[in-house]
């Protein structure tokens, strides 16, 4: 028994495919057509006609939602997508199964949004199972390893990191000054012999973002590698890994990537692959594999015989993964390529800036830089969520609250109506 090419089945089926890529393939539009729905095709018309933005058309929001940050809403058109795949699922005939062509797209999309190699790309179910696989893939649990951190990175890292520390890890958590986690404190603290610098690219706390390419040349001149939690970053600021020099990062797709969740991406350097050990295993890790002990198998030394693959993914990806999430991302990746990250970075900033002006001279207290140009806002109110809770509900507006605290996050579909209708409602 040969099963062969386990972890990559090559090709990209154009045959029921349920977009009009934005790669070169709108030369077989007439044929592709054939096989979409109506509300399906209605969608990808929307999206090829969305030039401007806000894109109002591609969602169905009701209310004001200025809380992306949180979940980002899925498009009508990624959801639509989504269809084809239940079609299947539903074995009524109606859809072929592509899921490992439409996941490889997916990964070639993803790739070239953030600048990297498709090869460099592995599926993973969430952000965190990203950062522990590269965690454990170094060896670092149960050693002395040196770590760097900073308090803005994500709460559930935090949490990661501590334990490692009652197990004999060396961490040393930067803290933030006048909003920001300063370059100058991460120097100091990026001792030689430290093994890991672990961030967040773009705060979830109150949208600060790190100098990226500065903090790598630090950490690798004493030879620490860096990953960076980029969740708050990938679709909502621009991101080059290959020119930033970062050795590893990781996301979900259900924030700034509008996908859904279950579904998320890790990223290792192609050179820092060597650096990692398979912490789990499974048959995706497999390249080939031939057994030699049923009815007309070939003869062997053992029973049976595995190959592993040597791709990012043959590291990572284990066993069975979430596949309703693909197509949707499809979708929102092609808008997102489509639209481009700076053009919507751009039109999100008026609204940003406003936000950080109104809302501080109204006697909220800003958490975030007044520089920034992330997608996030925050401001300290003590008592947030007892005091604001009816009132923004009764609004139709939502935003994130926390107890002493909240936070906004704008995106393509918002205007500054939205950021006007928030602030009068603060006020």
């Amino acid at each position: 028994m040969k099963n062969k090419d386990i972890s990559d089945k090559p090709g990209y089926s154009l045959s029921r495919r349920n977009l009009l890529s934005f790669l070169g393939v709108l030369p077989f539009a007439p044929r592709m057509l054939t096989h979409m729905s109506e509300s399906q095709y209605s969608a990808q018309k929307v999206l090829l006609n969305e030039d401007t933005l806000p894109s109002k058309k591609l969602f169905a929001i009701k209310g004001t939602f200025l809380n992306a940050a949180y979940t980002h809403p899925m498009s009508i058109g990624s959801a639509e997508s989504i269809k084809s795949y239940l079609n299947l699922r539903l074995a009524n005939g109606k859809a072929a199964d592509t899921i490992d062509e439409d996941r490889n797209t997916a990964r070639t999309l993803f790739a070239r949004l953030i600048n990297a190699d498709a090869d460099e790309i592995s599926w993973v179910s969430s952000t965190m199972a990203g950062e522990n696989l590269v965690v454990n893939g170094l060896g670092l649990p149960g050693t002395g390893a040196r770590i760097v951190t900073d308090a803005y990175h994500f709460d559930g890292s935090l949490y990661m990191y501590n334990e490692l520390a009652k197990q004999g890890a060396d961490v040393k958590i930067v803290i933030p000054k006048n909003n920001k986690i300063n370059l100058a404190d991460m120097d100091a603290a990026i001792k030689p012999g430290t093994k890991l610098v672990a961030i967040s690219l773009v705060s979830m706390i109150n949208g600060f973002q790190h100098d990226l390419k500065a903090l790598c040349n630090i950490a690798h001149a004493r030879g620490a590698l860096v990953y960076a939690d980029i969740i708050q970053a990938a679709g909502a600021v621009p991101i080059d890994v290959h020119d930033s020099g970062v050795d590893f990062c990781a996301c979900a797709t259900y924030k700034w990537l509008m996908g859904d969740f279950g579904a998320g991406f890790l990223y290792v350097r192609k050179d820092r692959l060597p650096l990692i050990k398979r912490s789990q295993f499974g048959y995706r890790q497999l390249k080939d594999m031939k057994s030699h002990i049923f009815p007309y198998d070939s003869a062997g030394n053992s029973p049976f015989e595995f190959i592993q693959g040597e791709k990012t993914r043959n590291y990572f990806e284990v066993g069975t993964l979430g596949n309703a999430a693909v197509p949707a991302l499809i979708f929102s990746l092609n808008y997102l390529l489509h639209t481009s990250v700076d053009k919507i970075q751009n039109y999100r900033q008026p609204m940003i800036d406003k936000l950080q002006q109104e809302l501080a001279r109204l006697g909220y207290q800003p958490m975030t830089p007044r520089e920034s140009t992330s997608p996030i806002v925050s401001f300290a109110l003590e008592g947030a969520e007892k005091k604001l809770h009816q009132k923004l509900a009764t609004a139709g507006i939502n935003i994130q609250l926390y107890e002493n605290r909240f936070r906004i996050s704008p995106s393509v579909y918002n205007t500054m109506s939205d950021i006007d209708h928030l602030i009068n409602v603060l006020s």
